[in-house]
């Protein structure tokens, strides 16, 4: 009997479809848009409303401090919130090591500028404030990276404050129809029912009127007074670009790549250099050469007495300067062999113990130098540039220690080109930092003190800063007569033109202030019983005019 057949349950008979196949997952790649290099970009970050205040803050800022003032306090203020404003609008901060080592720099320079500011630490300021939104921005602030941080700025402040008009543009529709009712509302009303509160009450209404009189003219001298001119307009203008541009740099990667190269060991299968025998040679006659030289120099300057009529600057000023240039172009030898095909010839290590050699001769020829200036120091005493010299010299020597250094760790061209710019940045830095005056003069009065006269002339033929006028006033009880009177008549002279200063920079405003001339005319004024017969200027000049011919003797 054939049973009913379920149309439910599958048949036998009828064949089935086959089984569909599962489709891999698939997942979507995100794409990094790189440059022509294939380095990828880095995106802009969205505009917040703290960069754009951060931005406007920094040209009221510049403004106040330096368009309108009248001093170097002016720009220590810049300098201390300057870096605060770019921290506050950096769209992605970073805070590396650099970041840090900059605040420290930034701090000690604000302090020297407040104490006694000098267009040279204007300039490192400006250096470092460029440096510090470099390091902000993520890159290490190598000197060349810093260089072309700064001069990214004119097409990066372009691409930022279009940017801006563009974010403008997009929250334009909610500020419409959101924040001006939200807060536009209210305050119609606040104003439409405090009027006539007012006009209910006559005594009110009359002083309100008064107010309303006071506050148009106060607003009307204050506009007249703040209007900026042409030339302000287009410094607001300069200002902002620039912190746009520094805040957001088109800059991503630093310029230059450093490699090292690894070093063969000798004896191995590696390859000749073609240029290994010229530059052996060229060692080898250097090393023989310095030698000889040295000798002369220690026979010379050092284990003789100098005689009658002995040419100080001749010797110790010109003679110290071609030794500095020689053991420059030692540095800028020794740099240029020590790389390229070099570094992977099997003799390499020859060639470094010949370079090991004539590194120690240039050591002892920097020695050389020092005591050429230790020699004009002892002739004559301190002077500014004497100070420039032993920084330069000391700049030079690190240079040649970068050099060496670089050979002993392979490092390449780039590695010492970027080391080098340091060193001569901080050289420049620290000698911003000095108070040389206050350094060089103490010297020359301890030495006058102590009964050596020559010193003097450095004294009465150079200009003195504020900051060594105050360590002349012991010179005031020198035994030698002329020196004396002639350090009394210079002090009557800075006295009066610190009077003069002090006044100009009272009716100038903060912006003038320094403590160095504080102190100074605060000093003069306890000591002025000293001088006081010099306060007559043909007594004066008369005292100064002695005193420069006696002292010229040591020139």
């Amino acid at each position: 009997m054939p049973t009913e057949s379920n149309p439910e349950s599958p048949n036998p008979n009828e064949s089935q479809p086959p089984p569909l196949e599962q489709e891999p997952l698939v997942t979507a790649e995100i794409v990094t848009p790189v440059d022509a290099r294939g380095n990828p970009v880095r995106e802009q970050p969205p505009v917040r409303l703290r960069e754009i205040l951060a931005v406007v803050a920094l040209v009221v800022l510049a403004d106040v401090t330096i368009f309108r003032a009248h001093g170097f306090a002016g720009y220590v203020a810049f300098f201390v919130l300057a870096p605060l404003l770019f921290l506050l609008g950096a769209p992605r901060p970073r805070f590396g090591v650099s970041f840090w080592v900059l605040s420290l720099m930034l701090i000690l320079l604000v302090a020297k500028m407040l104490w006694c500011g000098s267009w040279l630490l204007v300039a490192s300021g400006v250096a470092l404030l460029v440096a510090f939104a470099t390091a902000l921005s993520g890159l290490r602030p190598y000197v060349l990276d810093t260089v072309a941080f700064a001069l990214q700025t004119p097409l990066a402040g372009y691409e930022g404050l279009n940017r801006y008009r563009h974010s403008t543009e997009k929250l334009r529709p909610g500020v419409r129809g959101g924040i001006w009712l939200e807060f536009g509302l209210p305050a119609a009303a606040l104003v439409a029912f405090g009027l006539l509160f007012i006009l209910a009450n006559p005594d009110m209404l009359v002083y309100f009127g008064k107010t309303i009189e006071w506050a148009a003219t106060n607003l009307r001298h204050w506009l007249l007074l703040m209007a900026p001119s042409w030339e302000e307009a287009l410094f607001w203008l300069a200002v902002l670009w620039v912190c746009v541009g520094l805040l957001r740099p088109v800059i991503t990667r630093v310029l230059l790549e450093e490699k090292s190269a690894a070093t063969p060991p000798e004896g191995s299968a590696a390859g000749r250099a073609s240029l290994y025998s010229p530059f052996r040679n060229t060692l080898v006659t250097l090393v023989g050469l310095f030698a000889i030289y040295l000798v002369f120099e220690f026979w010379t300057l050092w284990f003789q007495p100098f005689p009658e009529g002995f040419h100080y600057s001749g010797y110790a000023h010109e003679g110290a300067a071609w030794l500095t240039v020689a053991l420059a172009l030692a540095t800028v030898i020794l740099s240029l062999i020590f790389q390229g095909p070099i570094l992977q010839d099997a003799r390499l290590g020859r060639l470094r113990r010949l370079a090991w050699v004539w590194s120690l001769e240039n050591m002892l020829l920097a020695v050389a130098v020092y005591h050429r200036l230790y020699i004009y120091v002892v002739f004559n005493g301190m002077t500014w540039m004497r100070t420039v010299a032993i920084f330069g010299m000391s700049c030079v020597v690190v240079g040649f220690v970068l050099v060496v250094w670089k050979i002993i760790h392979n490092r390449d061209f780039v590695w010492l080109m970027r080391r080098h710019l340091w060193a001569l940045a901080l050289t420049v830095y620290l000698f911003a930092l000095t108070p040389v005056d206050t350094i060089v003069h103490t010297y020359n009065v301890r030495r006058i003190l102590s009964g050596d006269p020559a010193p003097s002339v450095q004294i009465s033929e150079h200009p003195i800063s504020s900051e060594g006028v105050l360590v002349l006033i012991p010179l005031t009880e020198c035994t030698d007569e002329t020196i004396r009177e002639g350090v009394c008549a210079l002090l009557a002279r800075h006295h009066e033109e610190a009077e003069m200063l002090a006044q100009r920079r009272k009716e100038k405003g903060w912006t003038a202030y320094q403590l160095s001339d504080r102190l100074v005319i605060e000093g003069l004024r306890a000591q002025s019983s000293r001088w006081t017969l010099y306060n007559d200027r043909q007594k004066r000049d008369a005292a100064l005019e002695r005193f420069h011919n006696y002292a010229y003797q040591w020139w």
